[in-house]
């Protein structure tokens, strides 16, 4: 049974552990088709150790060529692959039709396993989500993960829903919530919030993830900004304005600043103050993220470099 790090390696033991899928983005565009590494729980790695935060991944990607595209990949960014991260099936692969609006859609070729897992360790912050959540027989693993990290490690979630992935929607709902008391942070696009409670108000959403035991729920709305939520605060954040590429990665890539954000605060624990330098930092590094062709995260030169100073 693989262990996150074995004893013996404290030096070098990561301030994030993300758990989840990496898999080959093939996208599909009017010129033609290129392949990239993706999966959001991946991206989110790589937009984290982008930042500069020492990161490692354990997920599932074949012994084939895309697994060693994906491994190359992360390892440029300086993100370290878990063991049992490695096995000998297929690597999956998630195909990206993007409209001409720039926004994608995906059809997915995947398989989610993962070995039991008893970690050694516990970073600073335990981040997981997308598919990797709700996919049998791995989600069972993730949950398990979740249920010896929880009260141990700050535990960030982001389900990034699939609908085309799940089974129904009470199905997909009843895992949501099963695991939204295991975490601290969740975070929800306004496609996400809008498909799991249909017919909620985002604030509403946003009470229902906080009644079910986390600290935090983020639900970003594009253009309109984000809601950043406590029991004691709510809070609206506007979005950056910038030119859209096309959004591949924009929500991972706030995932990933929002993370980087929450390892950087003070004490002053989810203060609105805190609360606004938070989704502020994470929509700008967002806005970089569409203003160019991909998952392509900002660095923390770059983010830092255009950050302003709240008015």
């Amino acid at each position: 049974m693989p262990q996150v790090l074995g004893p013996g390696a404290a030096a070098d033991t990561p301030d994030v552990i993300v758990v989840g899928e990496a898999l080959v983005d093939i996208i599909s565009t009017s010129q033609g088709t290129v392949e990239h590494p993706g999966g959001s729980p991946a991206n989110v790695a790589y937009g984290l150790s982008r930042l500069g935060v020492q990161t490692s991944l354990l997920t599932s990607i074949g012994n084939d060529e895309r697994g060693a595209l994906i491994e190359r990949h992360l390892g440029s960014a300086g993100v370290a692959l878990l063991p049992g991260s490695r096995s000998e099936g297929r690597t999956s692969s998630a195909t990206a039709t993007l409209g001409a609006d720039g926004s994608a859609s995906y059809n997915f070729d995947l398989s989610w396993e993962l070995q039991p897992v008893h970690p050694a360790y516990l970073p600073k912050v335990l981040h997981t989500g997308s598919i990797a959540s709700f996919l049998a027989p791995g989600a069972n693993t993730v949950r398990s993960l979740l249920e010896q990290a929880h009260r141990e490690c700050l535990v960030s979630y982001d389900p990034n829903i699939r609908p085309a992935l799940l089974g129904s929607h009470a199905e997909a709902l009843a895992i949501f919530e099963d695991l939204v008391p295991l975490t601290d942070v969740v975070k929800l696009s306004d496609e996400d919030a809008q498909w799991l409670y249909p017919g909620l108000q985002f604030e509403d959403t946003a009470a229902r993830i906080l009644g079910l035991g986390a600290g935090l729920a983020v639900i970003t709305m594009g253009s309109q900004g984000s809601l950043m939520a406590t029991p004691d605060t709510r809070l609206h954040v506007p979005a950056v304005p910038t030119e859209v590429a096309d959004t591949i990665g924009a929500g991972d890539s706030y995932m990933a600043a929002l993370i980087y954000m929450l390892l950087c605060r003070s004490t002053d624990g989810f203060a609105p103050s805190v609360l606004e330098t938070l989704g502020r930092t994470a929509s700008k590094a967002a806005a970089i993220t569409v203003s160019r062709p991909g998952a392509n995260p900002p660095t923390l030169g770059e983010l830092t470099a255009e950050l302003q100073p709240a008015g």
